[in-house]
């Protein structure tokens, strides 16, 4: 009589392991979260998606990429400026990939 295999349980998945996709909804971005390391994963994962290194932006461009994936693209923006992975010099001119 065969024997049953048993498949292990998927491992729990918390905030480093929750994929950044579980956030949009028809790719649309349901609410930007408001734990800090999750809202990190998230800002990577546009700055990586969006935006490309070695080019240069203006903030029309900027907001225009964002509002792809949710409405509120001013606080998008901030967020990203804030956490480095957008660059823009004093006068706000341009904006360009950061880390």
């Amino acid at each position: 009589m065969p024997t049953e295999q048993q498949t292990p349980a998927p491992p729990a998945r918390t905030a480093r392991t929750h994929p950044v996709e579980a956030l949009f909804s028809h790719g649309r971005l349901v609410a930007i979260p408001r734990k800090e390391a999750r809202r990190e994963q998230l800002l990577v994962h546009l700055a990586d998606t969006l935006f490309e290194r070695k080019r240069s932006y203006t903030e029309r461009e900027v907001n225009e990429a964002l509002l792809t994936v949710h409405e509120d693209c001013s606080a998008l923006r901030r967020y990203l400026v804030v956490a480095g992975l957008l660059v823009r010099p004093r006068d706000g001119s341009s904006y360009h990939r950061g880390r």
